[in-house]
Formats: structure tokens, C-alpha cells, sequence
């Protein structure tokens, strides 16, 4: 019979991977990637957008020329403001088929009007066809606050669900998954200086409910291979705990997969093609997050859950329980293959456990133990047999 492929024994939950046995690797990696993030929040910080730290923004049409060419035009028109001016454009980026769209560092009244006419003087159009607005940055302070709120309102919800559906060390367990989810794509935004505006924050938001449909999906299984591990002494709680991660990995790799498609269209269809930037901000960080967060749900929360279990007094006993009965088992193999026994003392305990099985199994056929019914040979009251002369009917 042909041996079956790694896929086809993922979907079967064959393929034994180790994935709660090597916990203390994914830790380590999880800390190094925590480590990384938060090394780069300190030195790097993030590029804000001017929804966060005010700004202008100015819209030019197309036809002036290359988006490249109404950039330097628009950084010319600051550069020879009255003064020592440090402002510049930010970002550039095309909105639909006729217009550029400009962000600068922010202006007052007056600059902006006077960037507005050089611009215009520049490509030879009427000022009027070059539109300009200030933006405030309280705007993105409101939605920062509000972003905050809602997460806090997220995961508290989140931790009663979970503690009434599962219990509470699988509640800390998808909770720091998800923590672990902010902060790496958080982290993956400032090393590579990808731009954070409102719809970032709303992305953040999103992706946690992603995060934590799939762990729930995977701590469903582990409840179900678990339930009752307690009364016998087959596998412990993290092997049991690991062959659910197994039994679901295919479904998470596909799951994610399916997800991350029509996010990768949002991102380079939409905004790539489409120019459309909200459409970048937000499939940007969708893309990022939910791939992170396939990641930690298959290597980061099932091994805390268990840990956090192994701390449990009763999943200690029983975790002894079944290392003792397979180190006699190992015993009782080595001591049935020493050289220095007889055959008649390896095949005594044999003997004698077949000689306690065979008079504790009834023979098929045999009456059940107990009484014997009246009209059965030596059954009778007393012990006697027929009377004489007693003929059988």
C-alpha cells in the first residue's frame, strides 16, 4: 500500500507533528519576535499619519503630469515659504483615475494658500483646481481613544466567553495569543515604516475577531480529546493537546489561506490598481495580522494552555500516572528479553496471568456463577439425588 503524503495525513491528523512537545522553542522564537518589536517601538517608533500629528493634504489632477513630478512640485512650493520651513511631503499616492493626493507635514493658513498658488503657477492651471485642507490631529487622538476603549470592552468580552464556554486557563491562553498578535504586527508597522492612520486601527480591531475564531476552533478539540483524560492512563494532557493541534492544523493552514486571499486582492488589487488608499491602510494591516495570527494560533496558544494545565494539581497526578505504568511497561520488556532468564521463569508470569484470566473468564456456555436452578443434578435441596424408583419425565 502506497504510503500516504504529508497533506493527506495532516487531514487525517497523522502526521504527528510535535508541536506542544517543542513548546519551549515557539516560546523562545515568540520572545525573540516580542523582543525585536519592542526594541523597534523604542528606536523607531512609528510613521504616524497626519490624522495623528495634523497636517494638510492637497489634491492636484493628473494632468499636470507624473504623481513624482506634482510631489517635487509641491515640496518646491514649501521649500520657498518666507522663512526657515522644515515641512515636506509625507506621502503620495493616486486616487482613482484624475487626482493626486498629497499629505504634508503641517502648515499654517497662509503657507497653505501660498503652496496652493506656486503649485498651480507651476503646471500653469487655475489655483482652484488644486483643492487644500488641513487636518487636525485631535481627529486621530479621538480614534486612538476609541480604538483603545473598544479593545479593552473586546477582550474582556472575550475572557467571559471563553471562561464559560472552556475555563479560565484556556481563557489566558487565546488572550495572550492575541496580545502576542497586536504587538507582532504593531512591530512588523515599525520596522518597515508602513504609515498608521485610522484605518489601521480599525484593521487592529478586525483582526482580532480573526484571531480568535481560529483559536477557538483548536481549543474545541483539545476540550473534546481531553474530556475525561483524568480516569485513564493512555496520554497525557499535552500529547493529548498536541494531537488536537494536529487534527485541526490542515483546517487552519486552509482557513487562513481562504482568508488571506480576498485580503490580497483588497491590497494589491485595490489599492495597487485602484489607487485607493483607505482600501492600502486597511488590507495592509489585515494581511499582516492574519498571518500572524495562523501563526500563533497553531504554535503559541495551544502550548501555553499547556503549561498552564501542567500546573494543575490533578493533571500532575495523572501526567505521573501514565509516565509510571509506560516505565514498568519498559521494565517488564527489558526484564522478559535478559539473556540470563530461563524460559520456564519468562513464560511463569505469562502462565500465571493467562491461569488468572482463564478462571476469572466463564467458559462459553457455562451457567453465570451463583445459585443453581432446582432441577439440575446435585442441585436440589439437600444435596440428594432422585428418589429411587423416580422415573424421568
Amino acid at each position: 500500500m502506497a504510503r500516504s503524503g504529508l497533506a493527506t495525513r495532516l487531514y487525517r491528523g497523522e502526521a504527528g507533528l510535535n508541536v506542544v512537545g517543542r513548546r519551549k522553542t515557539w516560546f523562545a522564537v515568540a520572545a525573540g519576535l516580542v523582543l525585536v518589536a519592542i526594541l523597534s517601538f523604542a528606536f523607531r517608533g512609528f510613521s504616524l499619519g497626519i490624522e495623528f500629528k495634523g497636517g494638510n493634504e492637497f489634491q492636484v489632477p493628473v494632468s499636470v503630469g507624473t504623481m513624482q513630478q506634482a510631489e517635487d512640485a509641491v515640496n518646491a512650493a514649501i521649500g520657498a515659504l518666507p522663512g526657515e520651513s522644515e515641512g515636506h511631503v509625507v506621502s503620495a499616492q493616486q486616487v482613482g483615475n484624475a487626482t493626486y493626493l498629497l499629505r504634508t507635514t503641517e502648515l499654517s493658513g497662509p503657507e497653505a494658500t501660498q503652496v496652493q498658488q506656486k503649485v498651480a503657477d507651476e503646471f500653469g492651471i487655475p489655483a482652484a483646481d488644486i483643492s487644500s485642507n488641513q487636518v487636525s490631529a485631535a481627529w486621530g487622538g479621538q480614534a486612538t481613544e476609541r480604538g483603545v476603549l473598544g479593545l479593552v470592552v473586546f477582550v474582556a468580552l472575550v475572557m467571559v466567553y471563553l471562561i464559560l464556554r472552556f475555563e479560565w486557563r484556556m481563557a489566558l491562553a487565546a488572550v495572550s495569543s492575541l496580545i502576542l498578535d497586536l504587538i507582532l504586527t504593531a512591530g512588523v508597522y515599525s520596522l518597515i515604516g508602513f504609515e498608521v492612520t485610522p484605518s489601521t486601527i480599525v484593521g487592529f480591531l478586525t483582526i482580532l475577531g480573526w484571531a480568535l475564531y481560529d483559536v477557538v476552533v483548536v481549543f474545541d478539540k483539545v476540550q473534546e480529546n481531553t474530556r475525561g483524560i483524568t480516569a485513564g492512563s493512555v496520554q497525557t494532557y499535552s500529547e493529548a493537546a498536541n494531537l488536537a493541534v494536529n487534527q485541526t492544523l490542515m483546517r487552519s493552514i486552509n482557513t487562513g489561506l481562504v482568508a488571506l486571499l480576498p485580503v490580497g486582492g483588497l491590497l494589491f488589487i485595490g489599492a495597487g490598481l485602484l489607487g485607493a488608499g483607505t482600501l492600502k491602510d486597511l488590507g495592509l494591516v489585515l494581511f499582516v495580522g492574519m498571518g500572524i495570527a495562523v501563526f500563533s494560533s497553531i504554535f503559541f496558544a495551544t502550548p501555553v494552555l499547556a503549561t498552564l494545565k501542567d500546573y494543575e494539581p490533578r493533571i500532575q497526578a495523572h501526567n505521573r500516572r501514565v509516565q509510571a505504568r509506560r516505565a514498568s511497561g519498559a521494565t517488564g520488556r527489558d526484564v522478559a528479553k535478559s539473556p540470563t532468564r530461563s524460559a520456564a521463569q519468562t513464560a511463569a508470569p505469562a502462565e500465571a496471568e493467562a491461569t488468572a484470566l482463564t478462571g476469572a473468564a466463564p467458559k462459553v456456555g457455562a451457567r453465570p456463577a451463583g445459585k443453581r436452578s432446582a432441577g439440575a443434578r446435585g442441585g436440589r435441596p439437600g444435596g440428594g439425588n432422585r428418589p429411587g424408583g423416580a422415573k424421568r419425565r
